[in-house]
């Protein structure tokens, strides 16, 4: 069997979806899997989305968040309630009709 039989010519398969996202201070083109071992993640290349996960980095980050998770949580939305940044950022990445 040939991917050319299961995937129809007219059908365009997306395996990303361009965002913005926050790097620092600044507001830079990422972007979002849609397929893939990283679905759901923003990454910087399309290329990533099918790269393997680094098990010890999962690992240590699921520990943090065992530990400092909640206090994470509360600083992270308050960052994205206050910081001038992560307004425009909100406002760019709405979907538009």
């Amino acid at each position: 069997m040939l991917v050319e039989d299961i995937i129809l010519e007219d059908e365009i398969v997306v395996e990303a979806r361009m965002v913005w996202a926050r790097k620092g201070k600044k507001l830079v083109r990422k972007v979002r899997c849609t397929s893939g071992r990283k679905k759901g993640r923003t990454v910087s290349n399309a290329s990533s989305c099918n790269k393997s996960i680094n098990l010890k980095k999962r690992f240590l980050m699921r520990k943090l968040m065992r530990t400092k998770g909640a206090q994470m949580r509360r600083k992270a939305l308050r960052t994205k309630r206050s910081s001038s940044i992560s307004r425009r950022l909100r406002s760019l990445n709405k979907r538009r009709k």
